[in-house]
């Protein structure tokens, strides 16, 4: 195996790393400080990502993307991760790759708007009560006509506040199985200026201050069946299709955090002096480094691996699971054995190191539990044998 990059792929990294230290880190203060993301700075640092190339780098370059293949995405979604969420977010936006099924007219409202920056996009699956049970969804989309009315709920909606349009999974029918009816799932394309949706302030958390979750009401909203997104009753076949690389993803900006926090406490163990020496000559302090360097280069392999496999079209649910699972508790592991090392130096502000470390906990929970991906794997590991 060739674990070197190409010339390419360094100039990619090298690239984006440049961008968010020189554009993006000089906001952190601001964002941590105010929990919000200035309209005009927004504006202004996604300009400086379109001009950097930056910009959509996720999508096909036939779609006004930059086309990157899933390896070399992955080398650059670690670099902006190293960044507040909200600033590397919103401001180098990456459109769900979920747009790529807009067929016909859908793709001049939705998809190309998107690409160029002019309009942004949400996930809506979430919902009170549902958590990982997706199927169990309330959210009803009932046909009428050549129209859906939908009603129901969705919760930690992730910047619906910033989005312009909204991709909604609801149920959409029954269908009978051996435990019972189950419901059938559609994805559609709203626009949030949709009457009958509303787009409320949702819940305050302790990761990632200012970007934000939302809570959408639906109440008897109604859209036309031209806004179905793939086919109807079959959400979850174009949500298998194109977004099973979002658990590579959130493993990549871990690592991205990760390798941030680990650098800062190898600077701070070979510049703090104690007792006379440097605290890095104290094996309690060097063989920390050496844990956390070890745990990162694993995540790291694991989460590469997947990604290359991707692009050969071998991946796994399995592998993608044991990346985002390695990668979220191995940021989690650093981020506290970095604030350690810095002593109480680490809990505060003057250091992003608390800031890494809150906003690591959300980690281990969106795109799917470390619980559940570690019922992917073991799932993976006994089907063959019949258990």
């Amino acid at each position: 195996m060739h674990f070197a990059l190409t010339d390419e792929q360094r100039l990619i990294v090298e690239t984006t790393r440049s961008f968010v230290v020189r554009e993006l880190y000089p906001h952190e203060a601001e964002i941590e400080a105010t929990g919000r993301l200035r309209p005009e700075l927004r504006d202004e640092l996604k300009r400086r990502a379109q001009a950097a190339g930056l910009y959509a780098a996720n999508m096909p370059v036939a779609e006004g993307g930059a086309g990157l293949d899933t390896l070399t995405w992955i080398l650059y979604e670690k670099e902006l991760g190293r960044a507040n969420y909200a600033l590397h977010w919103t401001c180098v936006a990456r459109p769900s790759n979920i747009l790529l099924a807009c067929q016909g007219a859908q793709r001049e409202r939705y998809l190309l708007p998107a690409i160029r920056g002019e309009r942004s996009d949400c996930l809506a699956m979430s919902e009170p009560d549902v958590g990982s049970d997706l199927r169990s969804m309330k959210t009803r989309a009932l046909p009428d006509g050549d129209d859906f009315v939908i009603n129901g709920t969705k919760h930690f909606i992730s910047h619906a506040d910033e989005a312009s349009f909204i991709v909604l999974f609801a149920a959409s029918g029954e269908e009978p199985t051996a435990r019972g009816p189950r419901s059938l799932i559609t994805a559609f394309l709203i626009d949030r200026d949709t009457p009958g949706l509303s787009i409320d302030d949702g819940y305050r958390s302790v990761s990632h201050r200012g970007y934000h979750n939302s809570i959408l009401r639906f109440d008897n909203c109604r859209i036309h069946k031209s806004q179905i997104l793939g086919e109807l009753h079959r959400g979850f076949d174009v949500a298998n299709q194109w977004l099973g690389a979002t658990r590579l993803q959130v493993a990549a900006t871990c690592l991205g955090r990760a390798d941030r926090a680990l650098d800062l406490a190898i600077r701070w163990a070979a510049e703090r002096r104690q007792f006379g020496q440097q605290i890095g000559k104290f094996q309690g302090v060097s063989f920390k480094l050496a844990d956390m360097a070890m745990e990162l280069k694993a995540a790291e392999l694991l989460t590469l691996e997947a990604a290359w496999k991707a692009d050969q079209g071998t991946v796994t649910d399995a592998d993608m699971a044991m990346a985002k699972l390695k990668a979220t508790e191995v940021l989690a592991f650093v981020a506290d054995e970095a604030i350690q090392i810095h002593g109480g130096m680490g809990l505060m502000a003057d250091l992003p190191l608390e800031r890494i470390w809150r906003d690591a906990r959300v980690e281990r929970i969106w795109e799917g539990t470390s619980e559940i991906q570690r019922h992917i794997i073991s799932r993976a590991l006994l089907r063959p044998l019949g258990a």
